[in-house]
């Protein structure tokens, strides 16, 4: 087909090529050149069809991904508010905790390890204080360092 296509028609080939081509490419069947096309338009057409569908698979399963690092992020009611574009007002609260934390050492400790062992050492940690303020009745606005907890 892209020969066909040739700026300069002595590199197209003849229409004689052209049926010994779909000759060969039909295995010797006697079908004409538009039948074939038309399967050929209809497997590409099947082909675009599951790539979509494969895509669509994986847009989907990156999406749940996001609400739910958005779910851990925020409380429910900012993000769905964030998702539907809606202005999110602030809120008061009569009493609030804001806990700070601090590693010893985190210098040094970071000058000493491998990039991955830092980076380990961090996941571990938030890792702990997720599972402990899990079972409170807390908001956790994650940042890096420092790590603020919001009481509900």
């Amino acid at each position: 087909m892209k020969q066909c296509w040739a700026e300069q028609p002595e590199q197209r080939p003849t229409m004689d090529t052209t049926f010994d081509l779909f000759k060969n490419i039909n295995k010797g069947r006697k079908t004409n050149i538009i039948d074939s096309m038309l399967r050929m338009l209809e497997q590409y057409s099947s082909n675009l069809e599951d790539l979509i569908r494969e895509r669509t698979e994986e847009l989907e399963l990156e999406k749940q991904k996001t609400d739910k690092l958005l779910s851990q992020m925020l409380p429910p009611s900012v993000a769905q508010a964030l998702k539907l574009g809606i202005p999110v007002e602030p809120e008061y609260f009569e009493a609030v905790t804001l806990y700070f934390s601090d590693i010893v050492g985190f210098t040094t400790i970071s000058a000493m390890s491998e990039p991955i062992e830092v980076v380990d050492l961090l996941n571990d940690l938030y890792t702990l204080f997720d599972a402990i303020i899990g079972s409170h009745d807390v908001y956790k606005n994650s940042h890096p360092l420092p790590i603020k907890f919001f009481h509900l």
